[in-house]
């Protein structure tokens, strides 16, 4: 016997629960002696007593297992849930509790964080004890996801299709039938094949739907892992939106996605933040086209034929006899054939109608996304399938992209590295020898100047205490001048404890400048402004020189100007520094702070710091590629219009210095003052706008499209979202835009990097070229199946390729042939042709002779075949019956070959070398081995499904080199020239020419017969 009363010895006590009664505590021993372990009571009967009788004994007999074994994990996390969901409305409710308990200004943020033992200045300890614990006790910061739609959604929707559910009902009709007249043995073939056909389209269409889905919807969760920065131990971490706990430290600024509650200092999911930056507590997380018609139309029109000639004797079999006699033909016999006749014209509507489009324009998007994604960019796209996608703006966001015509770019970020350090300083009127050096400014100077580079920032320096490099976080713009304060000797956390900051103005891009009123410990309130040089330098009166003391700027402000002017010359970034003194008395109480424009006059300058952002490697090939490939780049900064200017001649969107001036080179505030009609003649002659606000941007964006150009816009403020949304293509910069830009735009380029837009115009024109591609191919095989079906039906009655041939050809020409075409990847070809416009028809005037001289090629041959097959093929010596099997048989067989090799010419739609790159693709070759393979089954061993007969080796040669002729034929066709205007619209001005001309021949008539 232990010390506690347990005996140790005792097995069952080795491993059973701990069954509390009702008061919650009652002893081991009382149960041991009066309670069977075993023993289960008729109600709420103990989990794991239940799950103790599971592993004890299995009940053979299914009726008498117990009731209450069936869902015990069930139980179990329905109760965890239980207990999350009490403890966070206890915790949510919390603010209301003490709200009416009039203990609101007490018990808000700082009881908050005392609660879940929180630091507001540190953040949590952060280790990974910490973080579980608290992911243990408030879960982890996501949703529950919801499931995607299962593969059987997808297979019944395939099944929707109402052709195909016809199919399915004359199969099953010939099935019953075919059994009936010739038995089990031979009568089941017929239906059965037609039956296996569609259900094998329909599993093909269902799993290539699903792989899409599966696609589209990882590439959405990449896009909701969002990473953001927490202090964690004092200093600031970047981690993942799914790893924020209870308790994390977020530093807030413009653009992050939060909500505020004005009554209540209270963050809820979901918001934006519109202006001002701060920290943030978590408290809570987790919880019908014209072709289609056409096919419908012929089919009426074969089913009308085929019925009319079979009532009327016309309808002949295969040796010669005739189908239906009046009075003779029997009741089964009469409505297999008309069944047969209907499922020959379903079948045309299934080859006719472009089912397969979306298919392909799914495939290319998401393979256009996928590989996107590689080359550092995020689409927006919905799926043409509708799959269940939360960052769904617009489907067509990456094929437009191929037809931008005009890319307006950011400086900062996008075309330079965004890798800012100080290079040059001017102090006190004075040039510092070193940028990085105080020496000869006096401590006044450099006093005020270090307690503004501490306190006027978003931005913290954290200072490991063994002596590892400093960790600067912040802007690139707020780390570089951090950086800049740390080698003059600044120390952060000493500088910022001396004051206390009473209110803050902060920067936006609208007034590129910033401020902060500080109070000191002896009451003296300093206010600092910093921002762009001139806008700072125009609200300045005084100048503090290097000795300490303070002057008028009248005689100076020319030389402090020449200075900006110097260094913006350099391609700089001018940041200037200034600050006043201020009365105490004169600052409004806490209740009126909020409302109080912190006062911008009379301001002292102090200092000009010169930041060198350097150009991204390979912008300037990016540039002249899309200059090359007729898409115009535009640079618009917020930056000095000669820092704007140095960067564009150094990034290749100017061409020399001589070419430098208005309206190419042009200042915002000039282009805003223009009117609407000013804006439009000149925006296109505008490469480089300096020292412009999000608005203009927005200005310049509606100019271009109202001149007809599509634009695409590069943005990451939240004041840059207006422009985004307005612009044809949307682009937000992923590692510096704001939330708010993301959601507004249309891609997200993860690398900020203006190459990475290049690249994105690269695959939308593949894209674009891709669904061209398809869509050739399978208008050709629409043409010729068409024509020939239609054709001998209505002159023989009888038709060359039949319904599961049919649904074989539909098969390659949707799912294999969207898979083989959609998934080219781009090539250089794509750059050296211009954008297409904004009203150039998809099918254009090339795609058209393309398509007609391989239709009319195919239709020619196979129809001469189909007439006179048996005398070219030398099938005399066969009997009728069976040199006409293998005359449809060879037809067939030449028609799937044809199409194989035609795959080739759809490649390469434009250009005489379609086997350029082919091996690159080897999806490609796989689908075209897999066509070939399966081809060769269907004819040599799938005869009785597919109605065809085995082919001897000359047949096939005779076939593949019908086949092959497709190639050369090809070749010649690109020869033939074609009209620059699309062939619609030479067609539309021929018809008021030829109306006016009726008109005019009416009136000449009416006039001669009033004459006479």
């Amino acid at each position: 016997m232990s010390s506690d009363g347990r005996t140790s010895s005792n097995q069952y006590h080795q491993g059973r629960d701990v069954e509390s009664g009702k008061d919650g505590c009652g002893s081991d021993e009382d149960e041991v002696g009066t309670v069977d372990l075993f023993e289960i009571p008729p109600k709420n009967a103990p989990i794991e007593r239940l799950r103790r009788w599971r592993q004890a004994a299995l009940v053979l007999n299914a009726s008498r297992r117990f009731r209450y074994t069936l869902n015990l994990k069930k139980e179990e996390e329905k109760e965890k849930v239980r207990r999350k969901i009490r403890l966070m409305r206890k915790l949510y409710g919390l603010p209301f509790f003490l709200k009416r308990l009039g203990k609101k200004r007490v018990f808000q943020v700082q009881g908050l964080s005392n609660l879940v033992k929180t630091n507001l200045e540190k953040g949590i300890n952060g280790d990974d004890g910490d973080i579980l614990g608290r992911r243990n006790a408030f879960g982890a910061n996501q949703y529950p996801r919801k499931k995607g739609r299962s593969f059987w959604r997808f297979l019944w929707e395939a099944w929707q299709d109402l052709t195909l559910i016809i199919l399915m009902v004359a199969a099953a009709v010939s099935l019953v039938l075919g059994i009936k007249t010739e038995g089990i043995k031979e009568g089941w073939y017929d239906g059965g094949s037609i039956a296996f056909a569609v259900a094998l389209v329909i599993l093909v269409t269902a799993v290539s739907d699903y792989r899409q889905s599966l696609q589209f919807q990882n590439l959405n969760d990449e896009k909701r892992n969002i990473h953001i920065e927490v202090i964690r131990g004092g200093r600031r971490t970047e981690i993942s939106i799914f790893d924020l706990v209870v308790g994390d430290i977020v530093p807030l600024k413009i653009g992050d996605q939060v909500h505020k509650d004005h009554k209540a200092p209270f963050f809820m999911s979901g918001c934006k933040v519109a202006d001002g930056y701060g920290t943030m507590l978590v408290r809570l997380n987790g919880v019908a086209t014209f072709i289609g018609i056409v096919g419908l139309s012929v089919a009426f029109l074969v089913l009308l034929v085929l019925i009319a000639r079979y009532f009327t004797g016309h309808t002949k079999n295969p040796d010669g006899t005739v189908q239906f006699v009046k009075g003779k033909t029997g009741l089964k016999d009469a409505a297999n054939g008309v069944v047969k006749i209907i499922t020959i014209a379903v079948t045309i509507v299934v080859v006719a109608v472009p089912e397969g489009l979306p298919l392909a324009v799914t495939l290319t998007l998401a393979y256009s996304m996928r590989k996107m994604m590689a080359d550092k960019a995020l689409a927006r796209i919905l799926s043409p399938l509708n799959y269940d996608l939360t960052n769904v703006r617009r489907l067509s966001a990456c094929e437009t992209m191929g037809s931008a015509t005009t890319i307006c770019s950011d400086k900062t970020g996008t075309l330079t590295l965004n890798q800012m350090t100080v290079v040059e300083a001017f102090v006190g009127g004075e040039r510092m020898h070193s940028p990085n050096s105080l020496e000869g400014v006096s401590s006044a100077a450099s006093s005020y100047l270090i307690e503004g580079v501490a306190q006027n920032t978003t931005g913290s320096v954290f200072m490991p205490e063994d002596g590892k490099a400093v960790e600067v976080s912040g802007s690139p713009t707020e780390k570089a001048i951090l950086s800049w304060g740390v080698e003059l000797g600044m120390k952060f956390n000493d500088v910022r404890s001396r004051s206390t900051v009473l209110h803050v103005f902060p920067f936006n891009s609208e007034k590129k400048r910033g401020g902060v009123a500080l109070q000191l410990e002896d009451s003296e309130v300093h206010i600092h402004w910093k921002g762009a040089a001139e806008i700072v330098l125009s609200s300045c009166k005084y100048w503090l020189a290097t000795d300490g003391t303070v002057k008028s700027i009248d005689n100076k402000i020319d030389e402090f100007k020449k200075m900006i002017d110097d260094m913006a010359a350099k391609s700089l970034r001018c940041v200037a520094f200034a600050y006043r003194l201020y009365s105490i008395e004169n600052i409004p109480n806490e209740e009126q702070r909020d409302q109080w424009a912190l006062p911008e006059d009379e301001l002292i300058f102090l200092a000009i710091a010169g930041l060198k952002d350097p150009c991204r490697p390979g912008v300037k090939n990016a540039v002249q590629l899309c200059t090359h490939a007729g898409v115009k780049v535009r640079m618009v900064t917020g930056d000095n219009v000669q820092t704007a200017k140095a960067i564009a001649l150094e990034c290749g969107i100017l061409d020399s210095e001589a070419s430098a001036t208005e309206p190419t080179l042009i200042e915002g505030k000039s282009f805003r003052a223009l009117s609407e009609k000013q804006r439009e003649e000149i925006a296109e002659k505008i490469s480089v706008m300096g020292r412009s606000s999000p608005n203009d941007k927005l200005l310049l964006v509606q100019a271009l499209r109202k001149k007809g150009h599509v634009v695409a816009v590069t943005g990451d403020g939240t004041n840059d979202a207006p422009a985004l949304h307005e612009a044809d293509i949307g682009l937000a910069m992923g590692i510096q835009g704001t939330e708010v830009a993301k959601e507004s735009s249309d891609i997200i380029i993860l690398d900020d990097n203006f190459a990475s837009v290049v690249k994105v115009v690269r695959w939308g024109r593949s894209v674009y070229a891709n669904i061209q591609k398809f869509i050739q191919f399978q208008l050709t095989v629409n043409v010729a199946a068409l024509v020939i079906n239609v054709v001998a039906a209505i002159s023989s009655g009888n038709v060359p390729l039949n319904a599961v041939q049919l649904l074989w050809v539909n098969l390659i020409m949707d799912t294999l042939g969207a898979l083989a075409l959609a998934t080219e990847p781009p090539t250089d070809h794509l750059m050296d042709r211009p954008p297409v416009g904004r009203r150039e028809p998809l099918v254009t005037n090339i795609m058209w002779r393309n398509l007609i001289v391989q239709a009319v090629y195919q239709v020619t041959v196979l129809l001469i075949l189909n007439f006179g097959g048996r005398s070219i093929l030398h099938l005399k010596h066969e009997s009728q019956a069976h040199a006409d099997k293998v005359k449809n048989s060879f037809i067939f067989n030449t028609f799937v070959l044809c199409q194989v090799f035609n795959e080739f010419n759809a490649r390469k739609p434009d250009e005489f070398n379609v086997f350029r790159g082919v091996t690159k693709n080897r999806l490609f070759i796989g689908i075209i081995g897999l066509t070939i393979l399966l081809q060769v089954l269907i004819i040599e061993f799938l005869g009785k499904f597919a109605s065809t007969v085995k082919l001897n080796w000359q047949l096939w040669l005779v076939s593949i080199a019908i086949a092959i002729i497709s190639w050369p034929l090809a070749l010649l066709g690109k020869l033939l020239p074609v009209p620059e205007t699309p062939y619609g619209d030479l067609i539309k001005k021929r018809r008021p020419r030829s109306r006016s001309k009726s008109r005019s021949q009416h009136s000449e008539s009416s006039e001669r017969h009033d004459a006479n």
